[in-house]
């Protein structure tokens, strides 16, 4: 099989959807990958170290594209890419198409086979491509919230962690999952006061025993939320439903009650967020601000830090691109039903149920339809 990896287009999207590593590894399995010139730089993986491992260098997009059987990217594709979007083409990335009728309309009249990272799905539950890109904005969601309370960024000018005699920052994290977790490990670690919600109580229970009780857990209810709302200085919204749309947990008319110059920082912003008036922002213009509480809704945050999370996504992604570079879509989704699960369009109809639910339109199961 052919394999393509073009250079992402996103705003400040600095990621790339493989490494020299990966590409010796598919090349070993008899494999041809074609790289856009520059698709590494910004993750400090220059066109030298692909040419090495056996990649063959490719001058523009069209091509990475056109030539391939398999696109392997990092992010959904950007209007300027739906050109090279044909039947046929196996898309492997994360999609996020609950918020994104357009490029689901794309996919869908273009015939794509598109594989979504976020919703490839194990028996256990868990979310292996979700997981690491998780981490890293759950980590980067206290750094970010930290760098906007300083008064010069526009926020309360509060130290996270206080000083001796000056009591530290209430940090609110809303969704006890992969983020929250990792979000409440930083906030914890600079000596932040920490509250998680969630509403599974179980997870709570969890929690408490990681953190050996160092956090406040509350179950989610819209008094809960509402009133630590208020107490916050920073609050992150780490609320995740795989696939669909994002639950709007913090309405608009809680705003008024929290302190001026306060940050919210909403990680589930790739689902529509989960605060009601979150909106997707960039890394150009990654903030702004509602009763003068300051958002930041950067929908692609890891891309910051973008060698660190290249190499903990491809970690996790190449074991499944080998599965479809080796075997075939059809093949490797009937021997994997978590790799099944990813496929979110096939064949010109939608086979994730959320992302069909999400913008009212009808699918499939894939089984019925490959």
């Amino acid at each position: 099989m052919r394999i393509g990896v073009p250079k992402e287009i996103k705003d400040h999207e600095t990621r790339v959807g493989l490494v020299p590593s990966g590409v010796t590894a598919l090349r070993e399995a008899g494999h041809e990958v074609l790289v856009e010139t520059g698709a590494g730089k910004a993750s400090s993986f220059p066109d030298e170290e692909y040419a090495a491992a056996g990649a063959e260098i490719v001058a523009s997009a069209a091509e990475a594209w056109g030539r391939a059987d398999l696109v392997v990217k990092v992010k959904e594709p950007q209007p300027a890419e739906y050109e090279f979007l044909r039947p046929g083409l196996v898309l492997f990335t994360y999609l996020h198409l609950a918020p994104l009728p357009e490029l689901t309309e794309q996919l869908v009249l273009k015939r794509v086979n598109s594989v979504a990272y976020e919703t490839i799905r194990e028996a256990d539950g868990s979310l292996p491509l979700l997981t690491p890109m998780s981490e890293v904005a759950g980590r980067m969601a206290v750094q970010v919230g930290a760098q906007y309370l300083e008064r010069p960024n526009g926020g309360r000018g509060i130290l996270l962690g206080g000083i001796p005699g000056v009591a530290p920052a209430n940090v609110v994290i809303i969704g006890g999952g992969v983020v929250g977790l990792h979000a409440a490990t930083m906030a914890v670690g600079l000596g932040s006061h920490v509250t998680i919600i969630d509403k599974n109580l179980n997870r709570l229970r969890q929690l408490d025993e990681i953190f050996r009780s160092q956090v406040t857990t509350l179950a989610s209810n819209s008094w809960t939320i509402s009133e630590s709302l208020r107490l916050a200085d920073l609050v992150i919204g780490a609320v995740l439903i795989p696939g669909a749309a994002a639950p709007k947990l913090v309405r608009r008319e809680m705003l008024a009650g929290m302190k001026s110059g306060s940050v919210m920082v909403d990680v589930a912003i790739d689902q529509g967020g989960c605060f009601e008036t979150s909106k997707p922002t960039t890394h150009t213009k990654p903030v702004y601000f509602v009763d003068d509480v300051l958002h930041y809704c950067v929908s692609n945050m890891p891309a910051a830090v973008p060698h660190t999370s290249t190499v903990g996504l491809t970690n996790a992604t190449l074991p499944y691109l080998l599965a479809l570079a080796n075997k075939g879509l059809a093949k490797a989704c009937a021997e994997s039903p978590a790799l099944a699960e990813g496929v979110n369009t096939y064949g010109g109809h939608i086979t994730y149920p959320a992302v069909a639910e999400s913008q009212n339109r009808p699918w499939k199961p894939l089984k019925e339809v490959m």
